[in-house]
């Protein structure tokens, strides 16, 4: 447990390591998935492994703190879709951008899209921010009403996970932009 988690303020040499470890983590789970190696991460942040582990004392910790800070930018980037005037196109480059966000971190962020767990800040994010856009779609008659949020999540996840697959193997795919709007025509009211 940090300082900063138990009420304390962090001192400044402190508040830097943290804000290292977290950055470095950041790029080497993008790079190489949720199970990147802790003690390469310590190196590169320019650290002991004794200064991550007081910080994070699990690599579950070390996610979570990744994490927070991708919910951060997603919620961030998400913002501006909640005001939009077209709330079915809103709805649309939402899942883009969901895409995006979520093949950029791998494994972690498809196990996040597809959580349950509400209480994770992250789930919670990407969880609210669906449903307030698929239902101000509703509410428009944009989207079929039967629709749920959960569905959506189900095959945005899936398109993730096969643009990322697809990528990988060198394989030409359709992008996330087709495979979305794809999703969106069976989904818009007739």
């Amino acid at each position: 447990m940090t300082a900063e988690t138990q009420g304390r303020p962090m001192r400044a040499d402190a508040r830097r390591n943290y804000e290292k470890l977290v950055a470095v983590a950041t790029e080497s789970f993008l790079a190489n998935g949720p199970d990147a190696s802790l003690d390469d991460i310590a190196k590169r942040a320019g650290v002991g492994p004794g200064t991550l582990y007081r910080h994070f004392p699990n690599r579950e910790a070390l996610l979570d703190a990744v994490c927070v800070r991708w919910a951060d930018s997603v919620a961030a980037d998400a913002a501006p879709l909640l005001e939009a005037a077209d709330p079915t196109e809103a709805l649309n480059d939402w899942l883009v951008r969901l895409v995006d966000h979520v093949s950029a971190f791998k494994g972690l962020a498809s196990a996040l899209l597809l959580s349950t767990d509400r209480k994770h800040d992250t789930a919670w994010v990407l969880h609210h921010t669906s449903e307030e856009l698929v239902e101000r779609a509703k509410a428009v008659g944009g989207i079929r009403a039967d629709v749920t949020t959960s569905e959506l999540m189900q095959l945005t996840s899936g398109i993730s996970y096969a643009c990322g697959h697809s990528k990988q193997a060198g394989k030409p795919t359709s992008t996330p932009e087709r495979l979305i709007g794809l999703i969106m025509d069976g989904v818009r009211t007739r």
